[in-house]
């Protein structure tokens, strides 16, 4: 499926179909829905009766069996492996066990697949994502295959960080940066699906409207958001029983705090709230206590626990601590 703030994107794209690159790579923020405009893009390479602005006819065969998930010649390389079935809407979502690699063994067999002939006599397409998920070896065997790719094979590549891509990758692909959807739209959408409190939500997310919502874990997010508004020792200690009882990993609680640590020195600084804007008023009292310097000891505390949001660690000890040196940034100015 497309969004509705996709239709210029799809246009851009179309336009470009009569003298197709070998590869594309797709770019933009998580949850703007990326991996099912690849896909969109995948199921008209290979549609045998295509519209006249190249959208798939969603009647041939080909259509069938992409829209079946068994197309022959499609491959869709993910950490997970290319069986795995993923909507659109947990784009963002994390791994729950460990970090997500593409390593080099699916490489070699998408590489394997590229050099067969179509089971159809047409396209072959493949689709990476996400394509900053490739670990060195898995790259630099990518890399090869993009410098001297098979005809009438289309590689499409979703990147969430394109920054963190080999730059002769990005070199061998043509950019194609998607659009974000505007305020009104990402509100519209969020409200269509449903959710609770749509605006802080889309707030919450950073305005991408294309997230997995857990209606208890945002209610647990609000309860601790509210206590950090409540500095002292006794009530950050409760704020991590609270998560500690849920079993939440410890990447959760960091991303709360996180962006809580952003808004506050956004607001100090230039007086912007993104993430939580209403708890502007709570941040505004804390701010004639703020240690600036202080707050960015804690963020840089906070980076240091982040590759370790899904590891085995004691939560709530973990937690404590951290909250221990939030609760520094205010006990000194005008304590």
């Amino acid at each position: 499926m497309r969004y509705p703030w996709q239709g210029g994107d799809w246009q851009r794209l179309a336009a470009a179909f009569q003298r197709l690159p070998n590869a594309w790579l797709l770019s933009g923020p998580a949850g703007i829905g990326k991996r099912a405009f690849a896909h969109d893009v995948a199921r008209a390479l290979l549609c045998e009766a295509a519209q006249a602005d190249h959208h798939a006819c969603g009647r041939c065969q080909a259509c069938h069996w992409f829209d079946a998930g068994n197309h022959p010649d499609l491959r869709v390389l993910t950490p997970h492996g290319d069986d795995e079935d993923s909507d659109d809407g947990k784009e963002a979502k994390v791994a729950k066990r460990k970090l997500p690699v593409i390593k080099i063994d699916g490489v070699r067999s998408v590489i394997e697949f590229a050099h067969l002939s179509a089971h159809r006599g047409g396209r072959r397409v493949v689709i990476v994502e996400p394509a900053e998920a490739l670990n060195p070896a898995a790259a630099n065997a990518l890399l090869k295959v993009l410098e001297e790719p098979p005809e009438e094979v289309v590689f499409l590549l979703v990147s969430d960080a394109p920054q963190r891509l080999l730059p002769t990758i990005k070199s061998r692909c043509r950019q194609f940066p998607l659009s974000l959807p505007s305020e009104a739209q990402a509100l519209a959408w969020v409200q269509q699906q449903g959710v609770t409190d749509a605006q802080s939500e889309l707030a919450f997310h950073g305005g991408m409207p294309l997230f997995e919502h857990d209606a208890n874990e945002a209610a647990l997010r609000k309860q601790f958001v509210a206590g950090l508004s409540q500095c002292t020792m006794g009530n950050v200690l409760q704020l991590a029983e609270a998560v500690d009882k849920q079993k939440l990993p410890l990447e959760i609680p960091l991303r709360w705090l996180g962006k809580w640590l952003h808004d506050l020195a956004a607001l100090q600084l230039g007086g912007v709230v993104r993430y939580y804007p209403s708890q502007r008023d709570a941040m505004l009292r804390l701010l004639p206590r703020l240690d600036i310097h202080a707050l960015m000891n804690c963020q840089q505390e906070l980076t240091a626990l982040v590759p370790f949001g899904q590891h085995t660690l004691v939560t709530r000890l973990q937690l404590e601590a951290l909250l221990m040196t939030y609760l520094k940034a205010f006990s000194g100015k005008n304590a």
